[in-house]
Formats: structure tokens, sequence, C-alpha cells
């Protein structure tokens, strides 16, 4: 048999504009990489490396965690595979791991899409196209699905960007580095997990280690906790802000679509799956959408859902 010669995560589609570069997969669509003046932006890895963390995926048709895999949908119930075995979840969708169809390639764009294959949990029939334009400002996604079925499909999405914190630690070391960063995200709302990470209420963030409307460090670790009812700017637009020691300010920005961000630092992982930063992971839905309802997407037949996103950083 001849040997396969494509890097473990597919074909490299390396886009540039002035300042910036991005590479991104045949594997799940991923943003593997994005550098502005040659430093990263993202904490990235080789194309021949498997994803041992989230970095740079797209979460769909649900982002983060379906308790149980179980879920609900217009008078039907769905079962879909458990993959966080130690909490019994179902987690982050199927996009990721499934290779993309090349659509369009230019010198600071391109473009992929994937069509949902026949799956007994998620037997709906929606094409996503994900599109990667840079410019001045950074890289600009845009996520699009169409419901190609003749039934609604439920549908929501995050992107998972990990961000560098500009350093180089491995381990438990990262998180006194992580320490160091600041994040600011105007919301309101801290979303309540239980032991599983599965919501079971909400809180105000005011008085909380979660009150990053004015900006605050990461230093009570750890984070990996949803925040919601964030407000957007006059032009419908979520903002996020992640400062690092040194001094590089990285700008998210997420349409009217997006309702919360999710916030890991990774705290307590294994060393080789600890990135060295902070995700920060704009989201349509936080946590079990599919069971709860609260702010699903329903896609009806022939209908598009479009979501707009911006990763850069602040000259």
């Amino acid at each position: 048999m001849t040997a396969v010669h494509t890097p473990r995560t597919g074909e490299q589609y390396t886009i540039t504009h002035g300042d910036y570069t991005a590479v991104v997969t045949e594997l799940g669509a991923i943003l593997r990489r994005l550098t502005y003046k040659g430093e990263d932006i993202l904490a990235s890895y080789g194309a021949d490396d498997l994803v041992k963390c989230c970095g740079g995926e797209i979460l769909i048709p649900f982002p983060n965690r379906l308790e149980a895999g179980t879920y609900t949908f217009e008078g039907h119930d769905y079962t879909l595979p458990i993959d966080e075995h130690e909490r019994n979840n179902a987690i982050h969708g199927y996009g990721y791991r499934s290779y993309w169809k090349l659509e369009s390639l230019t010198e600071d764009s391109v473009s992929l899409s994937w069509r949902v294959p026949d799956m007994a949990g998620y037997p709906f029939d929606v094409i996503a196209t994900a599109t990667y334009r840079l410019d001045d400002e950074g890289v600009h996604i845009t996520i699009d699905a169409f419901n190609n079925d003749t039934k609604a499909a439920p549908w929501a999405l995050a992107i998972h960007p990990w961000l560098a914190n500009g350093r180089n630690a491995y381990g438990d070391a990262i998180d006194a580095d992580n320490a160091l960063c600041t994040l600011l995200i105007d919301a309101d709302t801290h979303v309540v997990p239980n032991e599983n990470l599965i919501p079971v209420g909400t809180e105000p963030v005011e008085g909380t280690k979660f009150d990053f409307r004015k900006g605050r460090k990461l230093d009570e670790q750890p984070y990996d906790d949803a925040l919601t009812d964030v407000h957007h700017d006059e032009n419908g637009l979520a903002h996020a802000f992640f400062t690092r020691p040194d001094g590089m300010m990285i700008h998210i920005t997420g349409d009217e679509t997006i309702t919360s961000f999710q916030v890991c630092d990774a705290t307590g992982f294994p060393a080789e799956v600890h990135p060295a930063g902070v995700a920060v992971e704009p989201q349509t839905a936080y946590a079990n959408t599919f069971k709860t309802g609260k702010d699903l997407i329903v896609i009806e037949p022939g209908e598009h859902s479009t979501t707009e996103l911006m990763i850069g950083v602040v000259r």
C-alpha cells in the first residue's frame, strides 16, 4: 500500500494579509494557527499532531456538553454517543472530527464545507460552510448552516480558540502565566454548573470572580464557565478582550447570534493536554441547549443560520 503523506489534520490551507497569517486544516476546518507579526495569537500545534485539547475547532451542531447524550426535538427522542465518559456527556458536536471539502482558496481567504452524515442521534441534512477571511483587523469567520432537509433542524455553535498567553511554560506552570492575563467580557450572568459541568442555574456576576465587565486578572482559577446575558454594541457585536503579560491584547467579536462566552483555563489538566493560554469561546448557546432549548436555533427546511465572528489584535 502506498504511504499517505498528507498530515494527520489533512491539507493545510495558509492565508495571509498584511501582518496576519492563518492556517486552516482540512480536518474540521480548524483554525490551527493564527499569527500577528510572527507571534502566535493561538496556542498552536503541529499539522501531524492529534488534537488532544480543543484549539481552534468549530463546535457544531452543538457546543459544549449534552447531558447523557439525549434530547427531545419536535416530539422525537434522540441519543448521541457519549464521548466524555467520566461525566456521561456528549461533547462539542461532530464537525471537528470530520474532513471538510475545500470550496475556495485565495491569498487571504479560504472556505470549506461539511455535510452532516446520517446519524441516528442527529438525522438532519445540514450543510455547514466555514469561511475564514483575513484583513487589517484579523481573521473574520463566517459559519453558515443550510437546512437541506424536509424537516426542521436544531442548531447551535461555538468556536474554540485557545488564546496564547505569550509564554512557553509546560503543565501546571502555565497556571501562573495565565494568572497574569486580564480578561474583559461585558456579561451580567454566570452559568452555574454541577460536577459534570452541566448547567443547573444562573447567578449575577456582581461580587464574584466571574465579573469581567470591567476587566480582571485570571488569578482566581480554575475557570471552565459560561458567561451569558452578554451585551452587544450599537453594531450588534459582542466583545471579549484578552490581554497577555507581554501587552498584546487579543480581541474577539461575535454578532447578534452570540449569547455567551465560555472561559476555560485548563487548570488541573494533564500536562500533555494543557495549552499555554486560555480558551475564550463565543457561543450561540451554552451547554445542554439541545436538552433545555435555551438559546437553541431552529433552522427550518430550506433556510440558513449564519454567525459572524472575528479574532484579531488591538493595535
